[in-house]
């Protein structure tokens, strides 16, 4: 199934509540993955000297999973360019240097 191309940005206003929630639990759940990884194999490794790494992984995966994800994003720094309007200086004078005629 093909995904509609994600809208154009036209404002300066963050992500949704929304989508910002569906971020951190993106970022949980990879971080949380990893440490299943890692629990995982320091089972498997029993008797290694890279257990101790496993273990590490493991336990301190967690706290900084949940660090991670309770940090939310700043705000996007997108959106259109504010409109700064070009300064015209008027000349008094004709083209040919002389004032104009009345």
């Amino acid at each position: 199934m093909a995904r509609e191309p994600e809208p154009i940005r036209i404002t300066t206003a963050s992500r949704s509540h929304n989508d910002d929630i569906a971020a951190r639990q993106k970022r949980y759940l990879i971080s949380m993955s990893i440490r299943t990884v890692c629990f995982i194999l320091t089972v498997v490794s029993i008797g290694h000297w890279f257990l101790w790494v496993f273990l590490v992984g493991s336990l301190v995966l967690p706290p900084i999973a949940v660090i991670v994800a309770n940090t939310s994003n700043p705000p996007d720094p997108g959106g259109p360019a504010r409109f700064t309007p070009e300064v015209v200086t008027r000349a008094l004078e004709g083209p040919d240097g002389r004032p104009p005629l009345d």
